[in-house]
Parts: C-alpha cells; structure tokens; sequence
C-alpha cells in the first residue's frame, strides 16, 4: 500500500511513493490560484525532505503569479501567526507533523491564520483536480522572493498572554524534547525568557528525528531520564512543527497525550469558566473536569479546522485533542505546544503546585487506541460495514465524525483517519480490562 491522503488537512504521503514533487507543484500553484495569486507565506520542519518540497512548492506559487515570504524552518504555529502580522492572504506549512520521517505534507492556511475550513478545502480541492490554474507570464512572474523570520514575534505574542514576571520568579527547571523539529528554534529561547532552567535534549534542527516525533509515553524514554536526572519540575515533548505537547511530571512519569488536555483544562477551567471545545474521540474526562467547574464542553469532528470554528462560534476558553494539541485562544485560535506551555508553566508558578500532585486528582480512564491499515480505497466501505453492524445490534451511535457508539461500559469510535489510509479505534472504559473487551468488540465487527 503506497498512502497518500488528500483531505481538509491538505495533503500527505510517503516522499519518494506518492508524495512527489509534481504534487507538490500542483497543489501550490492550486493555492496560489484559489487565493488569487495572493502574499503567501511558506514554511517548513526539518525532515531530509523539506528542501526538495520547498522548492516545489516555491515554484508551483511563483507559477501562479504569487508574492512569496519564505520564513524557512520554523513551527506551523509561528507561520500562522505570521499571516496576520505580515498581511499575507495565506500560508503553506511543509510539515507532516507527528508522522515519521519518511513522511511529508503541506498544510494549508488562510488570511486569518487559520487552517481551511471543510468547504475551503473542498474549493481547494476542486481547483486542484480540475487542473485550472492561473499561469503568470514571463512578465508578471515575481523575481524575488522575500524572507523573514516569524519566532520573535511569537513569542513576543506569548508573552503578552502570560504572567512571565511569576513565572520567573519561580526559576523552574524544564526539560524539554524538541525531537530535532521546528520547535528547536522556539521552545528553548521561550523558557529562556521566563526564566527557567532549561534542560533542552533533541533540539538541533539539523540532525534526524532520535525518535517517532510523535508525543506520547513510547517515545518519551528520554525526557523521563533527563526529568529526573536533572531534578526537573516538568518535561515537554514535541511534535516536528509545534502543534502537539507530551508532558512528563517531575517524579519522571509520562502522561497520555489524552492527558495533555485534561491538564490544561483543569488549569484554565479553575481561573475561568466557560466552554471547552474539543472532538469526539478525546477522553470523556474532560467533561468530568468541566462540571467540577461549572464550565461545559462541545465536541467536534476530529481536525483542527473544527476546534478552531468551535472556539469561535461558542466563544471558547480553550480548545484541543486528544492527541496533545491545545489551543489557548488569547495567542493563537489552533494548536500551538508554545501557548501550552505557557499556560501550564503559569499555574506552576502561581500555585507552587507540582504537577505530579495535580494529575493524581485528575480523573484517569481506560483509553485504548488502535489503527488498521486500509487500503484508501476501502476506507469508507468498511466504515459503511462497521455502522450495518451497529445498527444489526439496535444500537444508537453518533455519526459527526465516523462511529461512536456509546454502551454501558464505556464508548467506541470507528473512523478514517485524516492523515493516514488508517482506521482508527478509540475505546474507553473506567477500567482498562473494560476497555480492551471494548477494543475486542470493535474488532469483532470490522470486516478486514
């Protein structure tokens, strides 16, 4: 199976397979047609593939007539941070996030900074299979290309969200795991200006990925060695561009991605009521943190696109997934580990909580994930099949986004991933035994 994905989340592939240079030009100069040959900001990680993707995907805007800022290597956060400061009409990250190296990706952002929404990524869509795209003459072709570096900015904005001068009073020690991504040029200069001592491990943009950049218990052995090593008060994992944060308490124990969220809705949920926005696969948790506090949650398809539209429309205080991302809506309407951290790192110092105590008081349920490798072109007939089964039993179940049938013990959801020919099964059960009779359950009823 050669993978590549084509969705609201742009488009992503195996480099060298199905992730081609050709598709990249196409797919930028799409763009650049359907922002009308606008001011458009690109960005990258540090996979081996970047540059070649790069030049593409510069190539395929200058094509289309574009203005093109280029701000290098820098995380997805920083960029879309950047199109408003910069009055760009849009952006192109070139990152494929959590994926493995081999993998890459361009991601799509609008004028106001944010991802596409689904009916603007099916405009873009259109564009692209259509084939249609503006082509500039030998005269209108921009001859220059201008660069800029948007990671000052970001954390000037940061600073501007958070109460620095607590935080530097308290001279926390952080460990830090930037997986040799974007965040190598963000994370360590960022706790530098709040003061910490800071423990940074992988963080040379240079070098390859030490381990899967994607953060979770499995891939964060060496922030836990290098938390209690160094005596830390919290450790940070990575993603390669910025967007999801792992967390390691200072007794050297890694949470859950599920976690990362219910930490920061526990933190800001104490300051200030109101509702929490995240999707339909995260830990039922999060409701039971929100009612401790009088706030409330609404649940999303899976994406960013979607948390970002509930933050606006219910006037959100925080957004995010299951998967670590959190979005702080005083710096940036999407995922952004930077903000995260901020938020996290401001409790500590204002409460001299530790965050080992703070997770012990946090509900902790049965969440098991599981993927099934699909062909793409199967993805939705099994789904199909899954929903019959479902429906065979007289069961109700929700449709936003996949399957999720909700039972006695516990829920299960069924669904195609957005970035990968995968089906994803999430199950959770207030026991972990329960919960992997649940995964079995599910299984049961997908037809390979």
């Amino acid at each position: 199976m050669k993978p590549l994905k084509i969705g609201i989340t742009g488009v992503r592939g195996i480099v060298g397979e199905t992730f081609t240079p050709e598709l990249a030009v196409e797919f930028a100069q799409a763009f650049g047609t359907y922002l009308d040959a606008g001011r458009i900001l690109v960005c990258r990680d540090t996979r081996s593939s970047g540059p070649m993707i790069r030049s593409a995907v510069l190539a395929g805007l200058l094509a289309a007539g574009c203005e093109i800022v280029d701000l290098g290597i820098c995380p997805t956060p920083s960029m879309q941070l950047a199109v408003k400061w910069l009055e760009a009409d849009g952006g192109i990250a070139i990152t494929a996030g959590h994926n493995p190296w081999q993998w890459n990706a361009l991601k799509f952002v609008r004028g106001d900074g944010l991802y596409l929404n689904a009916t603007q990524a099916e405009e873009l869509l259109d564009i692209f299979h259509q084939g249609e795209f503006l082509k500039a003459d030998w005269k209108a072709i921009k001859q220059s290309i201008v660069y800029a570096d948007p990671i000052g900015k970001h954390i000037e904005t940061l600073e501007r969200a958070f109460a620095v001068d607590a935080i530097r009073k308290r001279r926390l020690v952080v460990a830090v795991d930037c997986c040799n991504g974007a965040c190598s040029l963000l994370s360590p200069r960022w706790l530098e200006v709040l003061g910490c001592e800071v423990l940074a491990l992988n963080n040379d943009p240079t070098a390859p990925f030490p381990h899967a950049p994607e953060p979770k218990p499995t891939t964060m052995a060496q922030l836990c060695a290098l938390v209690k090593a160094g005596r830390a008060d919290i450790g940070f994992a990575h993603d390669a561009d910025g967007e999801r944060l792992g967390i390691v308490t200072d007794l050297g124990e890694p949470l859950s991605e599920e976690m990362t969220l219910a930490l920061a809705t526990e933190i800001r949920l104490r300051k200030q009521t109101g509702t929490v926005v995240t999707n339909v696969s995260t830990t039922q948790a999060i409701e039971c943190i929100a009612s401790n506090h009088g706030g409330n949650v609404v649940r999303t398809p899976v994406g960013q696109a979607f948390i970002s539209e509930g933050l606006l429309e219910y006037n959100g205080v925080l957004g995010g997934e299951g998967s670590g991302g959190i979005s702080v809506p005083e710096v940036n309407l999407t995922h952004d580990s930077a903000a995260a951290i901020g938020l996290i790192l401001e409790h500590l110092a204002q409460t001299t909580e530790r965050v080992s105590d703070m997770v012990q008081h946090l509900p902790r349920l049965a969440t098991l994930k599981h993927d099934l490798p699909i062909e793409p072109h199967r993805l939705y007939s099994v789904l199909q099949e899954f929903r019959a089964a479902v429906e065979q039993q007289g069961l109700t179940f929700d449709s936003i986004d996949g399957i999720k049938v909700t039972l006695p013990d516990g829920w299960v959801h069924v669904r195609a991933s957005n970035t990968q020919s995968i089906i994803r099964l999430i199950v959770e059960a207030k026991e972990k035994t329960k919960a992997a009779e649940l995964l079995d359950w599910a299984r049961d009823r997908i037809k390979k």
